[in-house]
């Protein structure tokens, strides 16, 4: 201390104001590059369920999305929600609702419908839709393994891209219900976008690595069931979907698995021998380095971890949502749902 004052006590009058003079490097922000402050924008949008304006027109022409028919649609929701005789507990944010609305372009029957789906699901199938919790052993080391990575740049499209890599889950010490509940996770991690909700999701499957083992974690009657709820009871925009480097002994089993979707869901599925025939469809810069582009896998798993570990309370906080699944079905409000639950149990008795 006695140098510094030594110093400062010798500055002339000029040198002094000079001192105190601020400085632009110490004391402006660092400037942020795109991907940062795209990432800053997106966080914002998370909370607030708004589009950022270049989306706004898009979203009116595809989903008739505006200021009124959205403050209606989300009023109408919650008036859904809390007369509903079933449903106990469930989130009325805007985020949440619009998950619901944005994937079924503002019918109001429809959202609800799915929504009333979506609950019955997570309690039908707790082993697959709950403890969604980034901490838990098993989900930390398969998402530390890379087995399932949203990727941190969207495609040329704007659509969020998922990337799953068989061979990095390993079936000897993890199970089905395991392989669930990290999907899960993901995907609810990412379904409060706005962006996502508008332009959908893009998943990139590869399949290198895939043993037998990883073919028997399902039963045929939980891939049927699997199937029905991510197509019917899941509030994404699936836009497509890529398989690569399936092993011969696994074409049946996703044969099998893409007979079960929609005629709409199976024109939105590709398949590629190679990786390098996925890169004709999926720019590789937006990819792993592994696969082509600039960014580690190991990298992207890391910024994962800290995303997932930032939204840990809002993850295990989804199963404090409740439907009653007997009142439920006694329920007529909603008239194509109202035996939502029986039509599950009919699936698992097929």
């Amino acid at each position: 201390m006695t140098r510094i004052k030594m110093a400062t006590s010798v500055l002339q009058p000029e040198d002094c104001r000079r001192e105190h003079e601020p400085k632009p490097d110490i004391i402006e922000s660092p400037r942020l590059t795109d991907d940062e402050r795209v990432h800053i924008l997106e966080a914002k949008e998370r909370e607030t369920g708004e589009l950022p304006p270049e989306l706004r027109e898009k979203a009116r022409i595809e989903l008739r999305e505006d200021p009124i028919l959205r403050e209606e649609a989300l009023n109408q929701m919650r008036h859904f929600i809390e007369k509903h005789p079933a449903i106990k507990k469930c989130r009325q944010d805007a985020p949440f609702l619009l998950r619901f609305l944005r994937t079924k372009k503002y019918s109001i029957p429809q959202a609800c419908s799915m929504l009333e789906r979506y609950l019955t699901i997570r309690q039908m199938y707790p082993q697959w839709f709950q403890k969604l919790d980034p901490l838990d052993p098993k989900i930390a080391a398969v998402i530390d393994a890379g087995y399932l990575v949203p990727l941190p740049k969207r495609d040329a499209e704007g659509r969020r891209v998922v990337l799953s890599c068989m061979g990095r889950f390993d079936p000897h010490l993890y199970d089905s219900c395991v392989m669930a509940r990290v999907h899960s996770m993901i995907v609810e991690h990412l379904l409060d976008e706005p962006r996502s909700q508008l332009l959908g999701y893009t998943h990139v499957n590869d399949e290198a690595g895939m043993q037998m083992p990883h073919i028997s974690l399902w039963s045929l009657t939980d891939v049927r069931i699997m199937l029905n709820c991510i197509q019917n009871s899941t509030p994404m925009r699936h836009k497509r979907t890529h398989f690569v480097n399936i092993p011969h002994y696994g074409v049946r089993f996703f044969e099998f698995a893409v007979s079960l979707l929609s005629d709409k869901l199976k024109d939105r599925v590709m398949f590629h021998r190679t990786s390098s025939d996925l890169t004709k469809y999926v720019d590789p810069a937006i990819l792993p380095k592994e696969y082509g582009g600039t960014v580690p896998l190991k990298d992207m798993i890391e910024e994962l971890k800290r995303n997932l570990l930032k939204q840990r309370e809002e993850l295990l906080a989804l199963d404090d949502m409740c439907i009653d699944l007997y009142a439920l079905e006694k329920n007529d409000l909603t008239q194509d749902i109202h035996s939502t639950a029986g039509s599950f149990r009919k699936l698992e008795l097929d």
